[in-house]
């Protein structure tokens, strides 16, 4: 494989990309194209659990792979720790292979913690962050989600997480499916094998590139945003579920901000799937308010989407880019360079800060003391956390 300037792979023109907004859109798209499926369909995924919305997958799995199509699925192992023995029995038939990345010893929270702090043992830390859909060459879908019911609760569906998926046509899906491939490879006995389909090139296709993390052996998703933080222009445009970001990603906002340009950063508010990493990530927000950086919590649900808008560059893929998803994950991001498509990303932005609160300086300076302790306190645990970084290195 050719590595271009860094990256493990180069700009490919003629695609063509759709963002969708939220479980309602890419659900049914993504499960449409699993029934319509005919040769091979590729799944990779961090968070899978039994409920509604693993029945919905492993049946219309169970039905492509008993029509003849050749299923590989790839689950990070403690992402998929509460998909049940019988969900996994039903996903043990003729055509489908599954397979774990780093399994663990146990998915119990102290063992896990007694192997990371005494015996240093920080294997387990390493995980596959990765989300991807793809089916005979012809389309895929990349983004945040997860086949849990929190995506569609059934329960209580005003509160589905917030998530974007980008669908996917075009030649970028050779670099997606020799992505799955390597990851595949390193962790099967039996190398993968699928009847190779060319993908469709569009004349008028948008130009796009597969960007990776590799938990420190390749960092091209941080390489990348660092780059257009620095040639931005007019706006840089962040949504992200974690926010916590390395020091040279904030130096970069902080000197576009006072540069002119319009940087916004919308963040998870009080309905969040992990409170101490939101506290933990406001103690950035009273330097980035200084530097002229325009800050809003989303309200109404769990914002999980990881969305980056640069000028006419946006990225959409499963990284949060806080410092611990760069340090231990494999993730993935779809770039794309389209005046259109980026005009459709900011439509969805300046929507969602519709239902978000903003605050000013002034504002940030009066909250409670109450906050204040909370952010202090897990503002180190983040820094006890990082200190296994360097255990690992002596």
């Amino acid at each position: 494989m050719t590595i271009v300037q860094g990256y493990k792979f180069p700009w490919q023109p003629g695609n063509h990309f759709s963002v969708l907004v939220d479980s309602t859109e890419f659900l049914p798209r993504m499960l449409g194209a699993i029934d319509a499926a005919r040769y091979y369909l590729l799944l990779e995924m961090y968070l899978v659990e039994s409920g509604i919305v693993a029945d919905r997958f492993i049946d219309t799995l169970v039905q492509a792979a008993e029509r003849g199509v050749q299923v590989y699925l790839l689950f990070d192992d403690y992402g998929a720790r509460q998909l049940n023995r019988g969900d996994r029995e039903r996903l043990d038939q003729d055509n489908i292979r599954s397979l774990y990345y780093n399994p663990l010893q146990s998915h119990s929270i102290l063992p896990n913690l007694y192997r990371i702090f005494w015996q240093r043992i920080h294997l387990g830390l390493h995980r596959n962050h990765r989300k991807l859909l793809l089916v005979d060459g012809r389309v895929a879908f990349a983004g945040g989600a997860g086949i849990i019911d929190e995506m569609d609760s059934p329960q209580a569906p005003e509160l589905r997480w917030r998530e974007n998926m980008i669908e996917i046509h075009g030649p970028v899906i050779e670099d997606w499916q020799s992505l799955f491939t390597d990851s595949w490879n390193r962790l099967a006995t039996q190398p993968l094998t699928v009847t190779s389909v060319t993908a469709e090139y569009f004349e008028k296709g948008q130009s796009g590139r597969v960007t990776v993390n590799e938990a420190r052996h390749r960092t091209g998703i941080q390489r990348s945003l660092l780059k257009q933080l620095k040639s931005a222009r007019q706006r840089i445009w962040i949504t992200t579920a974690y926010f916590i970001p390395s020091w040279s990603i904030r130096r970069k906002l902080k000197r576009a901000a006072r540069s002119g340009i319009d940087v916004r950063l919308l963040l998870p508010g009080p309905v969040t799937d992990n409170p101490g990493v939101r506290y933990a990530g406001r103690r950035y927000y009273e330097r980035l308010l200084k530097s002229g950086i325009r800050i809003y919590e989303y309200t109404p649900r769990f914002l999980h989407a990881k969305t980056v808008l640069c000028d006419d560059w946006v990225s959409v893929g499963s990284c949060n880019y806080d410092r611990w998803n760069l340090q231990w994950n494999l993730e993935a991001n779809q770039e794309i360079n389209s005046h259109e498509l980026a005009g459709t990303v900011a439509t969805i932005f300046e929507n969602d800060i519709l239902d978000a609160i903003e605050y000013s300086r002034d504002e940030w300076q009066q909250r409670s003391h109450y906050m204040r302790l909370f952010e202090w306190f897990w503002r180190r645990v983040e820094l006890l956390s990082m200190k296994i970084r360097h255990r690992r290195h002596k």
